[in-house]
């Protein structure tokens, strides 16, 4: 066995920290690890730390360092760990199946000294030692410990048998001591075993050796019986120190001893007999092992230290995978744990007799195991985790297994078949057979519990083909032989083995009974044939039908149906049994019927107790109501009373199932004193009549018995007294008269005065049962009787003591009636009081004390509230005015609604506490917006901020806070708030905070402070986009300064350093990093750089292999020389490419050559083989020795060129003799000639000519007699000549001047030709500051000739893309000029587009014009005065440009005297909230109100225009920075005068709002400061008088009769004010520039007015309301309060309130519905408007409201 670590469970400590003791629990899923501070810590088994629990002292006085955890061990059921402690207790604890179950105490042990050591070997059973040298066993059951055996020395060490059947101790004197519970007939001794030399702290038992160790570095393995067998001696390894602890794997077959350092594995050799060492497994600075412990499957040992430790390791001798799907570890050498890779779950596979597992196989369908060993097989079930092994010799491998059942194995070999039960370590039996199919044999065992069988099972199998044997295993003999006249092809048993079906080879299916041998033959050509699982129903095919017996007794009863398919299977569960046909491709499934398969089954079979099981499975239908019925009534025939008893529970009939389980008592009674069946006692024969309700056969099976005692008994205590007389008279019971006499006696003896008192009433003597009544205490009885019989009521003194006693009883009730009975009202409305009874006190009081109710009603109330009737209370308290009891009710009940319905109605005051506690409500049910109003009416908004805070919704809270708080207060608020989240690490939260008050940088310095980098950049994204690459730069500096190079290369390449992130790795030696980041993010020749830079710092043949590894190498050494490390190129080549050498000298040479080392440079161009080069290289120097030397030396073919070469330096030098000498020597005369031609020196020419080219003198003397004769040519066509003459020659230059010189000759073509083909030449030939003058000279000439492309072309040539702009544009090719600018100088764009508009604006194309500028369309349009296609093309445009023309628009509209098409352009288009609008806004309102002709109900659309347009403007004010400016409160005042005048003219349109109308006219004189004051004043005198209020209509056609008259004088000085003292219609008022009413309106008026005072019947006085000032005032003069204005007439709203969801919106209750009504009758569209407008302006309607769909 190995030892590999795995992992380190718990960390070492710096100092000692001692683990005292560890132990694994039985079902491996558990590790208890207990440390030196007393706290048991627990694993599972993956080793994951999943919970912990503290011990406690003996007794906390002495604190709860006073002990330590010697020994610990798990329940074998694992659900408890034993705590063995030095403060002489041990407790168990029960810490439960689950992890972070409860742990509690469930035992403790006091003990007389400390415990050492402990172990839990099997149920209810502790074995521990003590330090006064005792063993004792603790018992968990009686919890009680006793000795079983003491010693005179502290005991060090305890252990157990693999089995846990026996224990050693080992002790301070070196004494081992041996005790078995069981020795399994093992025959060893038990006592004093061994003496060993020192205390054995180690020690182990093993299968065949004890194992001990001490402090004296010696391990002895000891025999059976003591004798030493081994011994392993380290007391001279001075690396070796003293043993501690030591464990025996699982097996027993490996031990492992702990020391300093070190833990040693000892090996048990079978073939060897003796213990082998394995190698040590020595870890360093481990220290000493304090404790072992190995995991009960042998695949863990963990190992506990000084310091704290615990590592855990990995133990086994080899591990295989089996198939890919499981893993086979084998932890010892009898022992193989077989573990599922795809599940997880395991199985421990172990020889019981310690033989060695040789090999493992898993088969049947993956789910069974089978093993050999020497001399046994092992054989597993993994789904149920049984084992079994059985003695079994080899025979060569040749058996063959079956896995078709699921409890039995079987196995052939050579004509044998063998059966093992899996879980039973014994063969369950052996016959001869020849037949190895498994339909061919048949097993049952167990399958179904029978009564009086405890086990059953049966084997059927084939002798030869037409003979079965049928054997009972338990018995091992032969049960039945069935001989057949025909083959066998199929046989099985029934569940029960009763019955035995088979089938011949000609389909016939035969019945066998074994108990009666009788064969039947029940179908023919039977192709299907099951039996229904858990049942003796049978299922069979026979040709197209289905067959199904559900009672098999009676094979003749048989339920046939018609199927179109073959049976394909049987498939039982879910309650239901279903038998699956295949009809064509599908599965039809038919249904059988459970109930008759189960229900029958267990009926059948007599076994009501399965009936019961079965039927307890059901859910309560009718169905099963039936089923338990039966059973009951079967039970109940049967005597089966138990089972009646249950039933009757099941079907609820408590009375039954209680009366039955007496009866059993008595029954079970009987039977246990006397023997038998209890049941035939008489007692219980004649309770079974009474349970039928026979009680005359109960009266006679009791008088059978001479029982009459019984009988009479049974008849009382039904209370029927009649027939228990009538049985005393009939036996003649000497106690018949006493009976008889003694039944009223009786009755008043046993102080049943009540039913005396009954027996006295019916007999009509009322007086005698009010006495007994009153005796009984029965006082409601008496006054029953009472209030029945007028004669008692006349009897003073007889209800003065019924009265008496109910109120001394409490019945106040009742003496109330009876007080109201006897006309004394106030004595009953007293006892109605003390007894709660307020419904007849109320109403008694109603009649008698009206003064009372009130008082009454409160106290109603307060009862109420007493009995939690809250709900009921609330009623009362409004009925007795008790308001706040009644807001404490509804709040208390919990009715919120009405809560805030009373709170409404009253006082602010006192409303005020209430309303936050209905808010409270309404945020807990997330009704944020009704919370937050009620927060409002209480004064609370700081509690609305911080309920819409604690919700999270920031947004609400933020909004209400910025109207109650200032800024800079929300902020502080808010970033408090933001800093605590961040402490308590909701930094998601805090964000969100931080930045709706803006403070982004804030959050992200949250973020970076706890280095949420992520979140970081999220926010540095969104609010700094500027800095995010700086920002991904210093995290990445950042974390790469803290080691973190993964996240700190994101960084680096979100900020797109890739370089950044390539050092980084290099300089931290990651150089696969660096190349991976090179390759992917640098480009294509990045990461070739990194290879070469990583190869460099490799050097040798690392670099060499690296670079084959990535295919770099001939590359790498390129770059070498690229970058001029040539000792690294060569030494690259001279590894890896020899033939790359040659080209790196020539390389190295050329560098060399640059740096001017031209000695250095010759040689390596030699050595790359190109003296050619170095001789160039000397040429190209003018040294022309060396170039002579090298080249004579190496290149002989290069000495011509190196004379040429110096012949053309010394032409250069003009030495034309020297040159020529050179060049003759070349024998280049050819060269010479030319040169001379060159130069113009003709002479020279002709003479080398006729030296040494005498062939070429005639053509020499030609040539130069033609360029004598051109040079005398004179006119243009000579110049054109002579220029390509000179173009010909290559004198580009002088033939560029000529053709410039050309001019216009009248044939603009050639001067065309000319001019370009100067330009081509310059470009092409000429330096470029001369083609780029020859250029600027063309250009001008070419477009002045109208060839602008021409010229333009030629400006591109040479880049002048600005000349090439202006050319097209001169030459109106607005295309190309475009697409030149935006290709070429992105900047020219602007240019084109500039004087692209100017020449539109000049050619007035305008529609042209829109899409180039459009705003410069716009304005020419608007000077066009065509507005119409002006403000349609700027709707297209954005809103701002759209309403810069709407304004121009209506501006000109209104001077055009336009107002109402200016109104119209605005509704169409919004009103935006610009300030610069004002004045058209007010301009409009102004013309609106002060045109003629709109108190109409035909005006109505225009001044609802008005209004929407208005409730926009005001709308967007809100949004805007204008919002609560004086404008936006000049606005609002305007938008509510509109509101009045299209809500007067809707009413106009309705006969029954003709008052609404008037009012509305009145209401609006207090906005006189805005309207025009005599047309108000006017309109509100003719509505006043059209509706009869003839006052106001005289008040104020007077005053309109002043005002004209103070227009006409233009002051309004004169004016008397007297009318509207204390009223809110404002006195100072703009004086209108002119008369608003014609001339004949006007003397209509005065008429009306001077007849009326002449008549004096009118008082002008303006009508006055409840406060006492004008009634159409809002201001109360007296107090200064101002009422809410009505929304439907204007009037000031005094009760009957109707509030909407905006604040300061309200109606008058009674005009709302007036005015609701009016529309529900007329249906008018008007009204309909009026109404949706205010909702719109409202924020809705009230709940009772119109709707108008």
């Amino acid at each position: 066995m190995q030892l590999k670590h795995l992992r380190t469970l718990l960390n070492p400590q710096d100092g000692a920290a001692k683990v005292t003791c560890m132990a694994w629990s039985q079902n491996n899923a558990k590790f208890a690890v207990c440390t030196v501070d007393r706290v048991v810590l627990l694993y599972d088994e993956h080793g994951e730390r999943r919970d912990k629990f503290s011990t406690k002292p003996a007794d906390m006085k002495y604190g709860r360092k006073s002990y330590m955890v010697k020994g610990m061990a798990f329940s074998p059921d694992s659900t408890k760990i034993a705590i063995g402690q030095t403060d002489n207790i041990i407790y168990v604890y029960k810490i439960g199946e689950d992890w972070g179950d409860k742990k509690v105490i469930c035992n403790k042990f006091i003990q007389t000294s400390a415990v050492t050591c402990l172990q839990w070997p099997a149920e209810h059973m502790i074995v521990f030692g003590l330090a006064e040298g005792k063993v004792r066993l603790a018992n968990t059951k009686t919890n009680k410990s006793s000795t079983i055996y003491g010693t005179d020395s502290y005991v060090v060490s305890l252990t157990t048998n693999c089995s846990g059947k026996g224990i050693l101790s080992g002790h301070a004197d070196g004494t081992i001591v041996r005790y078995f519970f069981d020795d399994e007939g093992s025959g060893e001794s038990q006592g004093k075993l061994v003496n060993h030399p020192c205390p054995p702290y180690a020690l182990a038992w093993a299968t065949n050796s004890i194992v001990a160790a001490g402090c004296d570095r010696r391990i002895v393995a000891y025999g059976k019986e003591g004798h030493v067998l081994q011994t392993f001696d380290y007391s001279r390894d001075p690396q070796e120190r003293e043993f501690t602890t030591a464990v025996a794997s699982p097996g027993g077959q490996s031990v492992v001893l702990g020391s300093y350092d070190r833990l040693r594995v000892l090996n048990w050799s079978p073939r060897r007999s003796t213990w082998e060492e394995a190698k040590p497994k020595e870890i360093a600075n481990l220290y000493t092992v304090t404790a072992l412990a190995w995991k009960r499957d042998g695949s863990r040992l963990c190992a506990g230290t000084l310091c704290g430790g615990v590592e855990q390791f990995d133990c086994c001798l080899r591990r295989s995978i089996y198939r890919n799907k499981f893993e086979l570890t084998y932890v010892g050498p009898s022992q193989v744990i077989v573990k599922n890779l795809s599940s997880g779950t395991r199985v421990v596979l172990k020889s019981h007799y310690g033989y060695e597992v040789e090999e493992v196989k898993i088969l049947g369908k993956e789910r069974y195991l089978v093993a050999h060993t020497s001399d046994t097989l092992l054989l597993g079930d993994l789904n149920t985790n049984r084992l079994s092994e059985v003695a079994w010799q080899g025979s060569g491998g040749n058996e063959k297994y079956f896995f078709e059942n699921e409890n039995v194995c079987m196995i052939f070999n050579a004509g044998e078949l063998t059966l093992v039960e899996y879980g039973s370590n014994d063969t369950l039996g052996s016959v001869r057979t020849e037949f190895m199919n498994p339909h061919l044999i048949s097993v049952r065992i167990n399958e179904r519990h029978q009564q009086g069988m405890e086990d059953n099972k049966k084997l059927a199998y084939l002798v030869d083909i037409k003979t079965i044997a049928i054997v009972d295993l338990i018995g091992g003999y032969n049960i039945g032989t069935i001989s057949h006249e025909s083959r066998v092809d199929w046989l099985e048993l029934n569940e029960t083995g009763h019955k035995l079906l088979f089938r011949d080879r000609k389909l016939r299916l035969q019945l066998y009974d074994i108990e009666s041998c009788s064969k039947t033959m029940i179908l023919n050509f039977c192709s299907y044939v099951q039996w229904v699982p858990g049942s003796d129903v049978l299922v069979a095919q026979n040709q197209n039908n289905l067959c199904v017996w559900y009672n098999i007794e009676a094979p003749e009863r048989v339920t046939m149906s018609s199927i179109r398919g073959d049976v394909v299977g049987l498939e039982r569960g879910g309650g239901k049994t279903e038998v699956m046909v295949t009809e064509g491709v599908s599965t039809v499934a038919y249904t059988l019927d459970e109930g008759l398969i189960e229900f029958g089954t267990a009926i059948d079979d007599g076994d009501y107790a399965r009936a019961t099981a079965f039927l307890e499975t059901l859910e309560m239908t009718p169905e099963t109501e039936a089923m338990w019925k039966t059973l009951s009534k079967l039970a109940l025939e049967a005597r089966q009373l138990h089972i009646a008893e249950r039933c009757f529970s099941a079907l609820g009939n408590v009375a039954k199932a209680r009366f039955l389980h007496e009866t059993n008592e008595i029954a079970d009674q009987v039977s246990r004193e006397y023997g038998g069946e209890g049941t035939d006692f008489y007692q219980v024969r004649a309770r079974l009549a009474m349970l039928e309700k026979n009680y005359k056969l109960a009266e006679m099976i009791f008088l059978e018995q001479n029982a009459v005692e019984e009988a009479m008994d049974m008849y009382q205590e039904l209370h029927r007294w009649d027939e228990c007389i009538a049985v005393a008279q009939a036996k003649g019971h000497p106690a018949l008269e006493k009976l008889c006499r003694g039944y009223y006696q009786w009755l008043m003896d046993t102080q049943q005065e009540e039913r005396a008192g009954e027996l006295q009433e019916s007999q009509g003597d009322g007086l005698a049962a009010i006495s007994l009544y009153l005796k009984a205490g029965l006082p409601a009885k008496a006054a029953r009787l009472a209030l029945t019989q007028e004669e008692l009521l006349a009897n003073t003194e007889l209800v003065e003591h019924i009265t008496t006693a109910l109120i001394k009883g409490e019945l106040y009730e009742r003496a109330g009636d009876l007080f109201e009975k006897i006309q004394n009202p106030q004595q009953a409305l007293e006892c109605y009081c003390k007894g709660s009874a307020f419904m007849k006190a109320v109403e008694l009081a109603r009649l008698a004390f009206p003064i009372e109710v009130v008082r009454l009603e409160e106290a109603w109330g307060d009862h109420l509230v007493q009995q939690k009737q809250l709900d009921a209370a609330i009623n009362h308290y409004i009925e007795a005015r008790c308001s706040i009891k009644a807001i404490e009710a509804a709040l208390g009940a919990r009715q919120w609604k009405k809560a805030i319905y009373i709170l409404d109605l009253q006082d602010r005051n006192i409303a005020s506490k209430y309303y936050p506690r209905v808010a409270q409500h309404y945020a807990s049910l997330q009704e944020y917006e009704m919370a937050e109003e009620l927060y409002a009416k209480g004064d609370r908004t700081k509690d609305a901020i911080d309920m819409y805070t604690q919700a999270g919704h920031w947004e609400q809270a933020h909004k209400l806070a910025m109207k109650c708080m200032r800024p800079e207060d929300v902020s502080v608020l808010y970033i408090t708030q933001a800093q605590e989240m961040e402490k308590q690490g909701k930094y998601r939260e805090a964000e969100r905070l931080y930045v709706t008050v803006e403070e982004p940088d804030l959050a992200i310095t949250m973020f970076k402070k706890h280095k949420l980098y992520d979140d970081m950049i999220r926010l540095v994204g969104r609010h700094h986009p500027d800095l995010l690459s700086d920002t991904h730069l210093h995290l990445g500096k950042e974390l790469e300064a803290e080691g973190r190079l993964q996240e700190a290369e994101y960084h680096y390449l979100e900020a797109q350093e890739w370089k950044a992130t390539v050092n980084m790795y290099r300089s931290n030696g990651l150089w696969e990093e660096a190349y991976r980041v090179a390759k992917v993010h640098g480009g294509a020749n990045a990461h070739k750089h990194v290879a070469y830079l990583w190869a460099k710092s490799l050097g040798g043949e690392a670099a060499v292999r690296l670079l084959n590894k990535l295919g770099l190498l001939e590359a790498a050494i390129d770059h070498a020389a690229d970058n001029c490390s040539f000792d690294f190129a060569f030494e690259l080549s001279r590894l890896a490419l020899k033939h790359k050498t040659p080209e790196i000298h020539l390389r190295y040479a050329v560098y060399l050559e640059d740096e001017g080392k031209f000695e250095e440079a010759e040689a390596e161009f030699i050595r790359a083989g190109k003296p050619k080069e170095a001789v160039l290289m000397f040429v190209h120097n003018q040294d022309w020795e060396a170039a002579q030397r090298v080249a004579e030396a190496h290149d002989p073919d290069s000495i011509a060129e190196v004379l040429v070469r110096q012949a053309r330096g010394a032409l250069e030098e003009k030495d034309f003799q020297k040159a020529e000498g050179l060049l003759l020597r070349a024998q280049r005369p050819g060269l010479a000639l030319s040169y001379y031609k060159e130069a113009g020196l003709w002479s020279d020419a002709l003479r080398i000519c006729k030296d040494y080219v005498p062939s070429q003198l005639e053509a020499l003397q030609e040539e130069y007699e033609r360029e004598a004769t051109k040079k005398g040519v004179r006119g243009m066509e000579g110049l054109v000549e002579r220029a390509r003459q000179w173009e010909q020659a290559g004198e580009y230059s002088r033939a560029v001047d000529c053709y410039l010189k050309v001019q216009d000759s009248g044939s603009s073509g050639l001067v065309e030709k000319c001019w370009m083909k100067a330009a081509e030449l310059a470009i092409k030939f000429l330096p470029p500051q001369r083609s780029l003058e020859v250029v600027r000279a063309v250009g001008p000439q070419l477009t002045g000739i109208g060839k602008h492309s021409a010229a333009a072309e030629l400006y591109l040539n040479l880049d002048l893309v600005k000349e090439a702009i202006d050319a097209f544009i001169e030459g109106e090719e607005w295309n190309k000029a475009k697409r030149v600018a935006k290709e070429l100088d992105p900047r020219y764009e602007v240019y084109v587009d500039q004087h692209y508009k100017e020449f539109l604006k000049n050619q007035g194309k305008v529609d042209s014009l829109v899409g180039v500028d459009v705003v410069a369309a716009l304005d020419l349009y608007v000077e066009q005065g065509q507005w119409d296609k002006c403000i349609e093309t700027a709707t297209k445009q954005n809103y701002k440009i759209l309403h810069k023309y709407v304004a121009l628009y209506a501006t000109h509209l209104i001077q055009e005297g336009g107002c109402a098409q200016a109104l119209a352009l605005y509704v169409q288009h919004g009103a935006p909230a610009n300030p610069q609008n004002f004045n058209i806004y007010k301009r409009i309102f102004m013309d609106m109100v002060s045109s003629p002709g709109t108190n109409s109900a035909e005006a109505y659309h225009s001044w609802a225009d008005l209004r929407d347009v208005l409730f926009n403007l005001c709308e967007n004010l809100v949004k805007s920075s204008e919002a609560n400016s004086p404008a936006h409160e000049e606005f609002e005042t305007m938008l509510l005068i509109a509101h009045y005048y299209s809500t007067r003219s809707a009413a106009q349109s309705v006969q029954q709002l003709e008052t609404v109308a008037a009012r509305l006219s009145v209401s609006l004189l207090r906005h006189t400061q805005l309207l025009p004051a005599d047309k108000a004043f006017y309109e509100a005198g003719i509505a006043a008088k059209a509706v009869g209020w003839e006052n106001m209509a005289f008040i104020f056609l007077n005053r309109f009769l002043d005002l004209t008259d103070a227009i006409e004088e233009g002051t309004l000085d004169a004016l008397d004010h007297s009318d509207f003292q204390d009223t809110d219609i404002p006195v100072e008022v703009p004086l209108p520039a002119t008369q608003h009413i014609p001339e004949a309106q006007r003397e209509e008026v005065r008429d009306w007015v001077l007849t009326v005072s002449m008549d004096q019947r009118l008082e002008q006085v303006l009508p006055r309301d409840e406060r006492g000032v004008y009634e159409a005032s809002l201001v109360a003069a007296s107090t200064g309060v101002r009422a809410l204005p009505c929304l439907i007439t204007g009037y000031p709203i005094l009760r009957n309130k109707i509030e909407f969801k905006r604040p300061g919106k309200a109606a008058n209750k009674d005009n709302w519905n007036k005015f609701l009504m009016a529309i529900k009758t007329s249906h008018s569209p008007v009204c309909q408007d009026v109404l949706k407008f205010i909702s719109q302006w409202c924020g809705g309607l009230p709940s009772t409201s119109f709707s108008f769909q």
